[in-house]
Parts: structure tokens; sequence; C-alpha cells
């Protein structure tokens, strides 16, 4: 197997700018996710999905209490400036690559398969639509598309990566918020970087993803965060939902040979 690849998303340095989802949808040819207007904040995209392989998340980081509307201000709505709002956290998430990774271990038709960059993919010409790939996701990333049923998710550019390309997202990043390479080499990069942060006083800033001790054995695609994961909507501590699956096997093999047995227990003591 070629050396694990994975992408280090340093969102430090991101700047929103979307880059990254219009190069993966133009080179995956993934279509338009429905131009919906949240009116919520400038995330237009909401979250990742079978239409959205890279999202960014724009999140507010709140200041003092909203201002009342000023003299002048002209619009009425009470935002009063940059008192409303502290600052921003920006993101681009992706799928993790998890080195245990659920959605492979319940997929009935080897849709989903690891490749020889120890990335996870799906083949949509083989994908039957089941969804069981669907809940078994820790970070809700695999979804099904509604118009074939089919599910879809980051490949990590495969194609890309068999032609000696970095992804498409990467490559698009004006920032280089979102780095691509061997994972061991990401993560000496990425603790630089952290070491780096501290050293300035960003103390809250905290890598994401990366110990391969977490409860998906580590990911392939990781963070740098500048807050909580529930900030940015990541679980805080991700477990794979199979890990219980052999054991529950083992109790149902148990199960079934304790009938069997009392069954012929009790056809040889009526003979």
């Amino acid at each position: 197997m070629a050396e694990r690849m994975g992408f280090f998303t340093d969102t430090s340095v991101c700047i929103g700018c979307k880059a990254c989802e219009v190069a993966c949808k133009e080179w995956n040819d993934i279509p338009d996710d429905g131009f919906v207007f949240r009116a919520t904040s400038y995330d237009n995209t909401g979250s990742l999905g079978a239409s959205t392989w890279r999202h960014v998340a724009f999140i507010e980081q709140p200041g003092r209490a909203p201002a009342a509307p000023r003299q002048g201000d002209g619009d009425g709505d009470g935002d009063g400036g940059p008192e409303d709002i502290e600052g921003w956290l920006m993101s681009s998430d992706v799928c993790k690559h998890c080195t245990h990774a659920a959605c492979l271990d319940v997929c009935p038709t080897g849709a989903l398969f690891r490749t020889e960059f120890d990335t996870v993919v799906v083949q949509a010409d083989v994908c039957n639509g089941c969804g069981y790939c669907v809940p078994a996701c820790p970070y809700g990333v695999i979804e099904r598309r509604e118009r074939d049923g089919r599910a879809f998710k980051c490949t990590m550019c495969y194609d890309r990566q068999l032609g000696g390309l970095e992804p498409a997202c990467a490559k698009a990043c004006p920032t280089d918020s979102i780095q691509f390479g061997p994972l061991d080499e990401l993560h000496a990069r990425a603790g630089e970087r952290l070491e780096r942060l501290h050293s300035e006083g960003r103390q809250e800033a905290r890598l994401y993803g990366a110990s391969p001790d977490d409860g998906v054995g580590g990911a392939g695609a990781f963070f740098l965060l500048l807050a909580d994961p529930e900030v940015y909507g990541l679980p805080p501590d991700p477990v794979v939902t199979t890990r219980d699956l052999p054991a529950m096997w083992r109790w149902a093999g148990g199960a079934a040979l304790s009938l069997v047995g009392a069954v012929a227990v009790s056809f040889l003591s009526n003979r």
C-alpha cells in the first residue's frame, strides 16, 4: 500500500472564500445545493451532504448584547455594527476518512472501499442505495442523493491522486488552510503550527482528529480548531458506530446455539 495521504485543515487561516467548495463541485461534477437562502449567516450550504463534499462553515462569535437601533443607523435592524459580533470562525469541513470507518463495515455491496492511499471512497456505480452507511457515520458526512438514492461523499479526489495531483480543494485554497500530503508529514506540520499559536497566546487552539487514540482510530482528515469542536458542529468524542458488532455477533451466535440445543434436548426427551 502507498503512503497514507490526508488533509490538514488549519481553520486559523481560513478566510471563508469557498474556493474549496467550488473547486470540489467543478472537478467532481457535483450538482448544485438547491440555492437555498438560509438567512442565518453567510453559510448558504448548511452542512456536508450528497452534493456538498466540502462545506465552509461561518460561525459568528457573539460579542456584547445587540445594541438598540441607533439614530442614523438607517436600517433599524439593531445590528449596530461590530459590537454585535466579536469575530468569525471559518472552517472547511470534509469527510474524515476514518482509520476505523464504520461506513465500510456496514456496506453490503462493497461500494465503499479503502484505497491504496488509505482513504475511503464510494463507487457510485456499485452502490445499491440501501443507506446503511448513512447512520453508521459518526460525523453525519455521508448522505443519499434524493434524485437517485445512492450515497455520495468526498473521495479525496481519488482520480487526481492516481494521476499524482493533489485534491481540487487543496489546490484551490488561496491561504493553504487546506493542506494535502502524507499524513505523517501533516501531523508534524500541524504540531509545529499548534506550538506557534500557543506561543502567541492562542491557548484555545487545538487539534481535532489527529490522535490515533480517539474513537475512530484517528482521521485521515484532521483539523486545527480555535474553539471547542461543538462550535464547529463536530462531535467532541466521535466513536466508530460498529465497535460493538463483534460482541453482538458472538452473543447472537451463542443465543442461536442455545436455541438449537434446547430444541434438540426437547426432541430427544420426547422420543
